[in-house]
């Protein structure tokens, strides 16, 4: 069965996170992602927050499946000359330098634009053009500078990032389905072009509920925050809401059986209004249907704090899956909060795909994520990353169709350093 992206070639210069996690959605859909990494040194995550000694780390593994790797010493005259070389046999140069690294390397968009005008030129930048455009940005200063973390914790509290990596791993989510729809648009235009994407975008796209309140909160309070309820009146910026719901229903996080010993024995729920009596039925409160302090949803707001009391009473009562569980069978909302454990140990993730293991040769069997994006025509199948220079011989002669003297000159420079071959016995 062919792959949706069979036939698309990315160059990629990516490393870390942003980058690689959009050239690997690329290379799940099927792209052939040849990464261009530093001879004897490589993406830098190959050595950060190792756990076995002399493999490459999950860091790097979990972010690099299905591509080949390819070393080359850019500064090396015989190692611009592959650059230039693959770049005239790919389709999609991916980078997420610092501002400039690019144009330094030589590859500014016109001499790109020389070698290959069907070439597109996708980027990840910290932040877009204006006052910050050269500023470095890591994962937590783009959640910062994008809107979440000022959004994020208790109002009494300091704000917070988040674990998901919505500046990191986000934008290269919105980079990959740019360089998409670039590659479509060359089908009709015949020509290349530059794709951008900013983490400060991404972040805020990611946030635009906020975005949403925000201008709200021009016209009014915010009655669906907790604190309306509390009759604490807002300032002129959306605040912190806790567990709040942002989809205008109250929900929060409430205490399930064994919490005491389980930081994760908790339970999600929200007070839906189509679901209310059902609700009252379960944790046992009839009369709440009827009562005019309980029975329509702006007669229950200041009593918010009561009501989720009361319903954490029956949820205390039983474990986090016994309460989902008989939440399920009435159609009321909820959903066990889940610890990266039993996330892990969850099979069902695994039979679809969401969760894969994949054997490596020098670390051994390791968990990771599959696609989470399922083609009927496409499927995936996730392979595992490749040890740093593995492909280099493979792609200058399948790829570059470099005869076996060529290949043995461009070695002999020292261009592509001490490439391993690839590995046969697996």
């Amino acid at each position: 069965m062919s792959k949706a992206l069979d036939g698309v070639r990315i160059l990629d210069f990516t490393h870390v996170q942003s980058g690689p996690t959009c050239t690997q959605l690329l290379a799940w859909f099927g792209a052939d992602v040849i990464k261009v990494e530093r001879p004897g040194v490589g993406d830098i995550t190959r050595g950060q927050l190792q756990d076995v000694k002399g493999a490459d780390s999950l860091y790097f593994t979990m972010l690099n499946s299905n591509k080949r790797s390819i070393t080359i010493d850019s500064k090396n005259p015989k190692g611009k000359e592959v650059l230039e070389a693959l770049i005239k046999q790919c389709d999609v140069l991916v980078e997420n330098f610092a501002p400039g690294a690019l144009d330094r390397m030589g590859l500014t968009w016109a001499h790109v634009q020389s070698l290959n005008p069907r070439m597109i030129v996708a980027s990840v930048k910290g932040f877009g053009p204006g006052p910050y455009a050269d500023c470095k940005v890591y994962e937590n200063v783009a959640q910062c500078a994008g809107g979440a973390a000022s959004t994020t914790g208790f109002r009494d509290g300091i704000p917070l990032v988040t674990g998901a990596q919505i500046g990191d791993s986000g934008t290269g989510l919105h980079l990959a389905l740019g360089i998409v729809a670039a590659l479509f648009q060359r089908e009709t235009t015949g020509r290349g072009q530059k794709v951008d994407a900013a983490m400060q975008d991404g972040v805020l796209n990611l946030c635009r509920v906020k975005l949403r309140d925000q201008q709200r909160l021009a016209h009014g309070p915010l009655k669906e925050y907790s604190q309306f309820g509390e009759g604490i009146e807002f300032g002129d910026a959306v605040p912190r809401a806790a567990n709040d719901s942002g989809g205008g229903q109250p929900g929060r996080i409430l205490k399930c059986k064994g919490w005491e010993q389980d930081g994760n024995a908790y339970i999600y729920f929200i007070t839906q209004a189509p679901v209310w009596e059902k609700i009252c039925d379960v944790i046992g409160e009839p009369g709440w249907k009827t009562d005019p302090d309980y029975a329509k949803p702006a007669a229950r707001l200041p009593r918010l704090n009561e009501i989720f009391g009361r319903i954490e009473s029956w949820t205390m009562a039983k474990t986090k899956f016994e309460a989902m569980q008989i939440l399920n069978e009435y159609d009321i909302p909820c959903g066990p909060i889940l610890s990266m454990k039993e996330i892990a140990e969850d099979e069902s993730l695994y039979a679809t795909g969401t969760l894969v293991r994949v054997p490596h040769p020098t670390r051994g069997e390791y968990i990771t994520v599959g696609n989470p994006i399922k083609l009927s025509d496409s499927p995936t199948e996730v392979v595992r990353s490749p040890l740093l220079g593995e492909h280099t011989q493979e792609i200058l002669r399948d790829v570059l169709g470099f005869n076996d003297a060529k290949v043995d000159e461009i070695q002999a420079s020292g261009a592509l350093g001490d490439a391993p071959q690839r590995i046969a016995a697996e």
